[in-house]
C-alpha cells in the first residue's frame, strides 16, 4: 500500500509538469491542456487526503471540479477556435489587440 507522501509528491510532480507547460508553451490550446492537468492533479491530492482522512469529502469535491474543468474547457477551447477562425491567431503572444 503506498503512503499519502507518495500521492502528495506524485500530485506535485503532476502539477509542476502543467505548469512548466503552461509558462514554456505559447500554443492556445497546449496551454489548455496544461490547465487541465494542474487541474488534474490537485483532484488526486484532493482524493489522496479524502482516502487517508476517512470521509467522502475531497471525493464528493472532486466531482464538482471535474463538471468545472469540463465547462471551463469548453468555453476556453471556445474562445480560441473563435479567436483562431477570426483572426488567425494561434500563439498568445501574438494576442496584442486585446490590450487597451
Amino acid at each position: 500500500m503506498n503512503s499519502l507522501e507518495f500521492y502528495l509528491v506524485l500530485s506535485a510532480t503532476i502539477f509542476t509538469i502543467g505548469l512548466i507547460g503552461f509558462i514554456i508553451r505559447r500554443d492556445l490550446i497546449v496551454m489548455l491542456m496544461c490547465l487541465e492537468i494542474m487541474f488534474n492533479a490537485v483532484n488526486i491530492a484532493f482524493a489522496s487526503f479524502s482516502y487517508y482522512n476517512g470521509n467522502l469529502a475531497g471525493q464528493v469535491f472532486i466531482l464538482f471540479s471535474i463538471g468545472v474543468a469540463a465547462c471551463e474547457a469548453a468555453v476556453g477551447l471556445a474562445i480560441v477556435l473563435a479567436l483562431v477562425r477570426n483572426t488567425g491567431i494561434n500563439h498568445s503572444d501574438e494576442i496584442t489587440f486585446l490590450r487597451g
